[in-house]
């Protein structure tokens, strides 16, 4: 009868069009927002609730189950086997148990190990349909400029960019099974590289699941980031050296009682930054991706780190918050003295040009992975900041992906 909406800004009040809901379905499929569940139910006498979102804790998935049950509607969860696609070609899936942990980053590493022995990866992103969805069928990307034809947003770019920059092809899309006969035309390994802890969509050879170590207790208590740590063949314990050994002690011993068939990776999450001497004294806005601080539930990330530990002055940008930026605080106020960067629509790009302008600073850092420099128009200069994973002690992916004869 319909779909619901809950993480992403402007999706309700779309139509899925009937192009791609098929002959069933000749006006489309409408989109609400999940607060109309309740009507939608009762009007439409659903039978049957299925939720289809991840990043979200057990408890408020089970909420939102109680809510189904009490309208008389069953409730459902997909699973890996009535979603993921077979494919030609080896598949490596790269997923986490919270958004965050620094998954992007590890696909980047697993990506350039399968290039210096000789494979040729494509990368597959997690969706992200924001734009028309006729147009977005399937994507191939293989340079910045791709991504102005695709009119990507800022989302998008965060997710497209850094791999475009390695010049590593990407493909994203609405129809999956397209997207993946696609990429298997070119590949030798398809590196699935998940988002918002979601399980993949492709049935994979190897699974790597990324835990945050900075974060205990994370492991487990999210759908389905839970499943992703039951399922992964590697458990890679990101940001180790951020922490103590002890705590990592503690985490590995945990994630081996939780899954003891897994291999326990672990890798260090090092912070590079532009020109980061040029920031003693300044005083700056920073600027995080908005996925790790919003529904990732991080209160700030690599460009605070690094402004802070440059000596910069950060500046609280809250009280010059415009649009959308204002009512992401009100929706998350675990966000700390950082703004989200968020650019769904051209009008949230707006929000966001608007607010980084009258924040009364100096410069702009930011760990946004797209050069948002190039999309907003704000007489500050802009410091760019960001995380590489690199694996520490036993060499554990590699070994792993030359006994999969992934590396050659």
């Amino acid at each position: 009868m319909a779909f619901t909406a809950a993480q992403i800004p402007g999706i309700a009040g779309r139509v899925y069009p009937p192009s791609l809901a098929g002959s069933l379905y000749p006006q489309g499929i409408p989109i609400y927002d999940e607060a109309e569940l309740p009507r939608l139910v009762t009007e439409n006498n659903v039978r049957l609730v299925v939720f289809a979102y991840s990043d979200v804790a057990h408890e408020e998935v089970m909420h939102k189950a109680s809510l189904a049950l009490s309208l008389g509607a069953d409730f459902m969860l997909l699973g890996p086997q009535s979603t993921m696609l077979k494919s030609s070609k080896k598949v490596v899936a790269v997923t986490a148990t919270k958004t965050g942990a620094g998954k992007s980053t590890l696909s980047r590493y697993v990506v350039r190990l399968l290039r210096e022995a000789g494979v040729k990866p494509v990368v597959v992103r997690h969706p992200m349909p924001y734009g028309v969805l006729e147009r977005q069928i399937v994507q191939r990307l293989e340079s910045i400029e791709d991504m102005d034809r695709h009119g990507c947003t800022v989302e998008e770019r965060e997710e497209f960019e850094p791999h475009l920059r390695e010049r590593t092809v990407v493909y994203a899309g609405v129809d999956y099974e397209a997207v993946l006969r696609q990429a298997e035309a070119e590949a030798d390994v398809i590196v699935w590289d998940g988002g918002n802890n979601d399980f993949p969509f492709f049935k994979p050879d190897l699974h790597i699941t990324v835990v945050d170590a900075t974060r205990p207790g994370l492991e487990t208590n999210t759908h389905p980031g839970e499943t992703n740590l039951l399922m992964a063949d590697v458990i890679v314990i990101n940001k180790v050296d951020k922490t103590t050994p002890e705590n990592v002690g503690i985490l590995e011993s945990k994630l081996s009682a939780i899954n003891p068939r897994a291999a326990i990776a672990k890798t260090a999450s090092m912070l590079h930054a532009e020109r980061r001497e040029e920031l003693r004294g300044l005083r700056v806005c920073v600027v995080e991706d908005g996925p790790s601080v919003t529904h990732g539930g991080m209160a700030y990330g690599a460009a605070y780190e690094a402004a802070v530990s440059a000596g910069a002055k950060v500046l609280d940008p809250k009280p010059y918050a415009a649009g959308i930026i204002r009512d992401l605080y009100a929706r998350y106020p675990h966000i700390g003295p950082v703004v989200p960067a968020v650019g769904y629509t051209p009008e949230q790009l707006r929000d966001l040009e608007r607010t980084l302008a009258a924040v009364e600073c100096d410069a702009i850092v930011s760990s946004s992975p797209t050069d948002l420099s190039k999309l907003v128009k704000v007489d500050k200069p802009f410091y760019r900041v960001w995380f590489e994973a690199y694996e520490v002690g036993e060499p554990v992916l590699q070994g792993v992906l030359k006994r999969l004869g992934l590396l050659r």
